[in-house]
């Protein structure tokens, strides 16, 4: 009886160890099969092949679009306006009448200045005659026949007919400068178009009725000829030169890209840029391709590529290693990775020019 209670209770503790271990390995399937993975193969390095591409370092740059080329328009003197000639975002050639300024005031003074310079000329030739006249003359008297208060006199006499006349110039050049600069506003009282273009008023919203002197009116632009005007920085501006071409993106329309050219890249830092910590920032003027959708005060971004080189032989940048001045990469052979010290030229964030070390198709490996 004892004997037959010890093999049943044998057996319930067969039975209930099995029933856990199935438990067990139903519920922790991936567990007991990553054991056998992890034993059985270990992961594998990154490999790169070496290619020839072609290889291109740009500088990235953001600003807005503007015309090229503006002529300002400031009104040659004050006055009110008698007419206009044209209206705002109108086509104008040049030498076309654009408006005409009432110079009535302005022909007032000059008929005044006309006659005081006149009038200055009679009172100079009444003192020349006063001077020839017997109290003047001074020829055919005796030696001694002369005071010296009178001879004192007379000298002084003398001398002020002369700075009087030499008074009576100054006052004459002063004059007639004024009459010229006078006359040629006149002249401009109908101003013409001083280049080709679209006309644009300063305020758009409110022509002017009159208006002071050298005051901005408006100006005219050239609409086929736009720019990119941005900055770059100091580590960037030494990379950029006139001629680079410039690819153009639109922002406000995705699809659209243009073509530029690098016309200009300032040799002085903007100001309030080259001073503290941060770092200095350079404007650099980009030329656009005409292009109908094309206007003023756009948001373009622009890439400026600075240097390129066709069918190099390239690794990826992430794959190559240096110690101190020494590049090297992981080589895979047939007996593993090797250590196989390059010479490298051109840099991309992404691919590295090399020029001595490596051949198309070599395989380097990222351990």
């Amino acid at each position: 009886m004892r004997k037959k209670k010890t093999w049943i209770l044998l057996l319930t503790a067969i039975i209930v160890c099995g029933i856990s271990s199935f438990l067990y390995i139903s519920s922790h399937p991936q567990a007991m099969k990553g054991t056998k993975t992890d034993t059985a193969s270990a992961p594998s390095a990154l490999q790169f092949k070496v290619t020839k591409e072609d290889l291109v370092n740009s500088v990235e740059v953001k600003g807005k679009s503007s015309y090229e080329k503006e002529t300002r328009v400031y009104a040659p003197f004050g006055g009110e306006i008698k007419t206009w000639q044209i209206t705002d975002g109108a086509q104008v050639k040049k030498g076309q009448l654009l408006f005409e300024l009432d110079a009535t005031p302005l022909k007032t003074e000059i008929a005044s200045l006309q006659s005081n310079l006149k009038k200055q000329k009679l009172e100079a030739d009444l003192a020349k005659f006063k001077a020839a006249g017997p109290e003047g003359e001074t020829t055919n008297i005796p030696a001694g026949a002369v005071s010296e208060d009178d001879a004192r006199s007379r000298f002084a006499s003398s001398e002020g007919r002369k700075i009087q006349e030499q008074l009576n110039q100054v006052n004459d050049e002063s004059i007639q400068l004024q009459l010229a600069k006078k006359q040629e506003k006149v002249e401009q009282a109908a101003f013409a178009a001083p280049d080709d273009g679209i006309f644009l008023f300063e305020d758009s919203s409110k022509i002017p009725k009159s208006v002071e002197e050298s005051a901005r009116i408006g100006k005219i632009v050239d609409l086929t000829k736009l720019q990119l005007v941005c900055t770059v920085g100091e580590f960037d501006v030494f990379r950029i030169k006139p001629g680079m071409s410039v690819q153009v993106k639109v922002e406000a329309l995705k699809q659209k890209k243009l073509q530029g050219k690098v016309e200009k890249v300032s040799k002085f830092a903007k100001a309030g840029t080259d001073q503290g910590s941060a770092s200095a920032q350079f404007e650099v003027t980009i030329s656009l391709e005409p292009d109908e959708q094309l206007i003023a005060g756009l948001s373009l971004s622009g890439t400026i590529e600075t240097e390129k080189k066709n069918g190099a032989t390239v690794v990826p940048t992430l794959a190559v290693m240096h110690e101190k001045d020494v590049y090297y990469v992981m080589l895979q052979t047939s007996q593993g990775a090797e250590r196989r010290e390059i010479e490298i030229g051109m840099e991309t964030p992404e691919k590295t020019e090399v020029i001595k070390g490596l051949q198309e198709g070599d395989t380097v490996v990222l351990q």
